[in-house]
């Protein structure tokens, strides 16, 4: 059992000094874990998508609550929260991320968490197929 099944922490570390070591032109003979730092690497990127994807989606479903529910007094909230997870969003998100986003997937997410009622109030109809694109979610503005 190697660090990496019982302390990633020592493992990383351990790694990581590894790599310095050798990107540092030093001939090491302490083994490289390569399979586990290529998984953990992939697993970064991966993470990344994940994050960009949730933040659209909690977006997407603040917009489609004040599109919904219009009269609600927590429609400013909405609005902004939906900016804020936007922002964050555009933050996080890189160019080549795009290839890898299935907005109309996001959007179908978002509309299976809409809740049913609030405040006792149905929702007003919404669009069946999400009416922004990435562009128009990861811009600046309202």
């Amino acid at each position: 059992m190697s660090d990496y099944d019982t302390d990633i922490l020592i493992w990383s570390e351990r790694q990581s000094g590894l790599l310095r070591r050798l990107a540092g032109g030093e001939q090491i003979n302490d083994k490289v874990d390569w399979e586990n730092v290529i998984e953990e690497i992939e697993s970064v990127g991966n993470e990344q998508l994940h994050a960009v994807t949730s933040l659209l989606v909690q977006a997407l479903v603040h917009t489609l609550k004040a599109e919904a529910w219009p009269l609600s007094r927590e429609v400013p909230h909405w609005q902004s929260e939906a900016r804020r997870f936007r922002d964050d969003a555009a933050d996080r998100f890189a160019p080549l991320m795009r290839q890898r986003i299935n907005l109309a997937k996001l959007y179908r997410r978002a509309l299976r968490v809409l809740p049913e009622t609030i405040d006792g109030q149905p929702p007003l109809p919404v669009p069946a197929i999400c009416p922004m694109s990435l562009d128009n979610l990861l811009q600046d503005g309202p």
